[in-house]
Formats: C-alpha cells, structure tokens, sequence
C-alpha cells in the first residue's frame, strides 16, 4: 500500500476533496479522497425490491464494495476481494446507509452503492461510508425529479473516520503507515445527530482502557463532524 510520514496534528484529518458527478452512467456518483485513499462511489436505482421485501411499502439500500486491482502498490487480485473481507465492509457501508435512510418513505426502490477503491493509503471503509452517503443523496434527488420517490427519503447524515493509538498517542484517520503501526485502530460510523452506527475497535498489541476508549471515541466525532459539515455544504442537506 501507499504510505507517508504523517506530518499533520494528532487531531487532524487529511485533506477531503469530493467531486459529484463523477461518471454519467448513475444518477449518484461521487469521487472522495481523503488524502492517498480515492474511492469511486456510484449509486443506482430500480423499481424493484428484494422478493422477501415485496408488498411491504418498503425501499431496500445495499452497497459493495471492491479494491482494484491497481489500488496498491502489490497488484489486487480481482478475485481477491469476493470473500469474507470485502463481504464485512459491504454489510458495514450497507448498514450506515440504511441507519440514516427513511425505508418506508422511499417506497418499494432498491437503492444499490458500489464503493470502488482506486487508490488505497488507509480507511477506505470510513472514505466509502462517508462518500457513498452523498451519492445515496444525489440518487434520490434524480429519483424524486423522474417520481420515483415523493422525497428525498434521508432522514439524517452518516460519516466515517479511523482513530487508533500509535507510539502510545492517540490519533484521528490513520494512514497506511499508522494503521499497520498502530497499537490500537478503531473505525467509527456516526450520524449528524451524534448518533453511534458502530464502532470497530481492536488492540494490536496490548490492551486499552475504557480512558482510551473514550479519548479516541472524543477525536472520532470531531473528525466526523468535519466531514458532516463537509456533506452538508456540499448537497444543501438539513439547510
């Protein structure tokens, strides 16, 4: 993978760029990078929902997510991500988008993110999450406009980062060479009401304490609410 000495504060996030309207194939596509890691996420849209879902009244949204294989520096086996990894962080993008996501609002739509990673240099999961809402958001808004849907069914924002503890320091989103130094790493999903989606926390090496938890929790929401702030600007969200 990519990595860097990290030259920023502890309590800093690598530079965000987004960029809607990537591609023209989907009504939802946004490129985010977050420092080295780009993520390519599109969102498309049907009128069908799952078989167990029909006649319900409600929406389905679901996600997959894939690294390319010229992501890293070790060419990515394309084959490499159809198992248990990729299959963990589909279910986590797909479970953050649906915590924020008004189902029975939206109708009997199926709602599908493909988070692609083109570039990786850590948190790809937590850049995914954070951009795939914003083309979620993009798609229901050509929905609402071709009436499919009455509303844009969003109830709420989502957003990601990673925090973890390297050199015994606590730090907000982790690049390569952090992660894999790190003696704890975390990834955190948060809604714009503070809300708590999850939270993935591991020691590495030794153990960490509750004191730790909730620094690195404390670094984790002011990292995310940048990124809300940036979500909210950029779509006109909540304004």
């Amino acid at each position: 993978m990519m990595a860097g000495m990290r030259e920023r504060a502890p309590g800093e996030l690598r530079p965000v760029e987004i960029t809607r309207s990537y591609t023209t194939a989907t009504p939802g596509s946004v490129l985010i990078k977050v420092g080295g890691t780009w993520v390519l996420c599109t969102a498309s849209v049907s009128d069908e929902v799952p078989r167990w879902m029909k006649g319900s009244g409600k929406g389905w949204v679901t996600a997959e997510y894939a690294m390319l294989p010229g992501s890293g520096s070790d060419r990515i086996r394309r084959d490499a991500w159809q198992g248990g990894r990729s299959k963990e962080i589909s279910r986590l993008i797909g479970r953050s988008l649906r915590a924020v996501t008004d189902m029975r609002g939206m109708g009997e739509l199926s709602v599908r993110l493909d988070c692609d990673v083109l570039q990786a240099d850590g948190g790809t999961r937590t850049a995914a999450i954070t951009g795939a809402w914003i083309a979620l958001h993009d798609a229901f808004e050509v929905a609402v406009g071709q009436g499919m849907t009455p509303r844009i069914p969003l109830f709420d924002q989502v957003a990601a980062t990673s925090v973890g503890i390297v050199d015994g320091t606590p730090l907000l989103d982790l690049e390569y060479e952090s992660d894999a130094a790190a003696e704890v790493d975390m990834n955190v999903v948060m809604t714009g009401r503070g809300l708590l989606v999850e939270v993935q926390g591991t020691a590495e090496e030794q153990p960490y304490t509750r004191a730790d938890l909730d620094q690195l929790l404390d670094l984790a929401d002011a990292g995310i609410t940048e990124l809300l702030a940036t979500q909210a600007e950029i779509t006109g969200f909540g304004a």
